[in-house]
């Protein structure tokens, strides 16, 4: 069976182009999908827990989904101060259901958001955000900015979409009327097809876009002969190009955020951005990774006020990242269980964080093993969005799109999963 304009759930690109074949519960053919994307998509039904496994002793036995489910739910109701993170790579309703339960609890909700973009939702809140969608890119912009970001080889269709390769309605021939520049602390796959190429020193990223800010000003007197490893002709000719071009696309990733000077580097790029639109046309989009990490924002934001890292200890939601970020909590042992769902903090989490997970009772809710799974008591198998479970996701650009399933494997969806969970909740603290 052929199904069309299926929906990518790998990355924050949600590509809706793409078109699976399958034979029975079997994957067969993938096309148009990335490299990232078909591997998933092909290997949709692989490798799942065929049900839910709780410790025993030193290992796993089976559980049924009735078992797994009021062990979690009891497991939430004992504790004090309960950590409930991941959230980035599930469907916007099970978010939803994730805050809901998270304040009637009293706990903390984190999104992988803490360790990845939080950066630049800071920024954000500060000076606001130059945005706009990617069909506006496509169509409008003749000259891309990546920085501290490869999305050859992290967003494998951002180019042949939205960008260098992609036809634009209001650009005759874009492919050559479309320039590119690529700004990194090394030569990546995407430099090397760039127009203009900007190696700049590790931590030098602050000072680049000061040193570009007073250019665009008409101040390059004050900018001295090399900033960050960048000669002051390369930035003059930058600044240049920037000022001259008809509609301006600025995309950054984590080697922006997680850089010396965080959330400042990209208040830094939206205030140059600020310069640019003196001149031109300029936007500005955080290139997201998790499929779904744009939407905890959303769905955060909307039910909360917050977009991450939510504390609700007080009866009232409050926010302050690097007090209610996860990592924190854990490292500080101030959470005494964790609920995890779509994510695998076991594979980046600093060790004294894991260290703690081990010592609390903590269930994942995830379709394989992960790296996470043996620091957890208890695993809950699902459907994965995308595959087959369907729900709502938001693009990096915070269009929401609906994402389709193509096979039905049995599996219950993370939002059936939490919201029993959230029903027993609610049996105890609203019967």
């Amino acid at each position: 069976m052929i199904h069309t304009d299926m929906v990518c759930p790998f990355c924050g690109c949600l590509c809706d182009d793409i078109v699976v074949e399958t034979e029975g519960n079997a994957v067969v053919r993938v096309d148009n999908a990335c490299t990232l994307g078909t591997h998933k998509l092909m290997n949709a039904s692989m490798d799942r827990l065929k049900g839910p496994i709780m410790r025993d002793g030193a290992g796993w036995r089976d559980a049924t989904y009735d078992e797994a489910i009021e062990y979690a739910a009891g497991v939430l109701l004992d504790a004090d101060r309960p950590l409930l993170y991941g959230w980035s790579s599930t469907q916007g309703e099970a978010q939803g259901l994730g805050v809901s339960m998270a304040e009637l609890l009293g706990g903390v909700i984190d999104s992988t958001t803490s360790v990845c973009h939080g950066p630049s939702i800071l920024a954000i809140q500060e000076v606001g955000h130059p945005g706009c969608t990617l069909g506006q890119v496509k169509n409008r912009a003749d000259l891309i900015v990546y920085w501290g970001c490869n999305p050859t080889e992290a967003h494998p269709r951002h180019m042949s979409r939205y960008t260098t390769y992609a036809d634009g309605f209001f650009l005759q021939n874009s492919f050559r009327e479309r320039k590119l520049i690529v700004v990194d602390i090394r030569k990546t796959e995407t430099a090397s097809i760039a127009d203009e190429f900007v190696q700049i020193t590790p931590g030098g990223d602050y000072a680049v876009f000061s040193a570009l800010r007073a250019i665009v000003r008409g101040r390059g007197d004050v900018v001295p002969p090399t900033v960050a490893g960048v000669t002051k002709e390369q930035l003059e000719r930058i600044a240049e190009m920037c000022k001259s071009a008809k509609f301006g696309a600025f995309f950054f990733g984590v080697g922006l955020t997680m850089a010396p000077g965080r959330y400042k580097n990209v208040r830094n790029a939206i205030e140059l951005v600020d310069e640019l639109n003196r001149y031109t046309k300029w936007t500005l989009t955080p290139l997201r990774g998790h499929y779904n990490v744009y939407g905890s924002n959303e769905v955060f934001t909307w039910m909360t006020g917050y977009p991450y890292a939510v504390d609700f200890s007080r009866q009232i939601a409050f926010y302050n990242p690097g007090e209610t970020t996860a990592v924190d909590i854990l490292a500080r042992k101030e959470c005494d269980a964790c609920l995890i769902v779509a994510s695998d903090p076991g594979a980046h989490f600093p060790r004294k964080c894991l260290e703690h997970l081990t010592s609390i009772p903590t269930v994942l809710i995830d379709p394989a093993r992960t790296v996470t799974t043996p620091l957890c008591r208890c695993q809950i198998p699902t459907a994965v969005t995308g595959i087959d479970a369907s729900g709502t996701a938001y693009r990096m650009d915070g269009v929401p799109i609906h994402v389709k399933t193509f096979l039905d494997l049995g599996y219950p969806t993370d939002t059936e999963v939490i919201g029993r969970i959230f029903e027993k909740v609610q049996e105890v603290r609203h019967p």
